[in-house]
């Protein structure tokens, strides 16, 4: 991946992901209500639910929290119907491309507050298609690469559908086609691989490197900021900044 996901590592060694867990247990709440009313309440098939449950429990999620909201999800409760998806895509500094995909009971607010971050941090919206071009659509795994063996994992990675397998920092990346994601994280699982963490992303055909530090903020600032608002559900980007970088900006 891009230094974004490098940014995301370093900010929750920093404790940024709990301080904000009661924001992030209604943002996954959210998505397994969608995730359980767009495709039923058995994750066996439905892959939207499988991906929400699993970054429900490795946000420590209770199962009761995540059984109530997949009810709520394939039950007839008029909350559920009030979501719809929308996906924003634009420019932020020093044209880094980045998509936002958002869960909204009201488009006209959530657009306007999207649009509200953009230009404030000399960013600019687009039109739909305007920057998916840049990136794919894959299933990602990351696996914990403390005492792993790479060739062991490159083979269980294989046998389950995947397609490459990488170390970045701290972790294995194992990236697979979309539709392979669950298939792959079981095939892990059973062969008794630490998984960290297994979703779909957006993953960058080309990236923007940004060496210098102000620039590095500006992008960063952009990115927490929009995933601040409550109904942004992930935010995507093709940005690359060097590890010296981020740590100096992070600390």
């Amino acid at each position: 991946m891009s230094g974004h996901s490098k940014w995301s590592s370093i900010k929750h060694k920093k404790g940024a992901a709990d301080a904000k867990r009661g924001k992030l247990f209604s943002k996954l709440t959210r998505a397994l209500i969608v995730a359980a009313k767009e495709g039923g309440p058995d994750p066996a098939g439905n892959l939207a639910l499988q991906n929400a449950i699993e970054k429900a429990r490795a946000a420590s999620m209770p199962k009761d929290n995540i059984d109530r909201a997949i009810a709520k999800g394939s039950g007839t409760d008029p909350d559920s119907a009030a979501y719809e998806t929308v996906v924003y895509e634009g420019y932020g500094p020093a044209g880094v491309a980045v998509i936002v995909e958002s869960l909204t009971d009201n488009r006209n607010r959530t657009a306007g507050e999207v649009r509200h971050i953009f230009d404030k941090n000399d960013g600019n919206l687009g039109t739909s298609g305007s920057v998916t071009w840049l990136f794919e659509r894959r299933g990602l795994v990351l696996v914990s690469a403390g005492g792993t063996d790479e060739d062991e994992l490159t083979l269980a990675a294989a046998e389950g559908g995947a397609d490459d397998v990488s170390l970045d920092g701290s972790s294995f990346q194992v990236l697979s086609a979309a539709e392979e994601l669950a298939s792959v994280r079981e095939a892990l699982a059973s062969a008794g691989f630490e998984i960290e963490s297994a979703e779909l992303t957006m993953l960058p055909k080309t990236t923007v490197a940004l060496e210098d530090e102000n620039e590095a903020k500006k992008i960063l600032r952009l990115i927490d900021q929009l995933e601040e608002n409550d109904d942004v559900q992930e935010v995507y980007a093709n940005f690359d900044i060097p590890e010296r970088v981020l740590e100096s900006v992070a600390g």
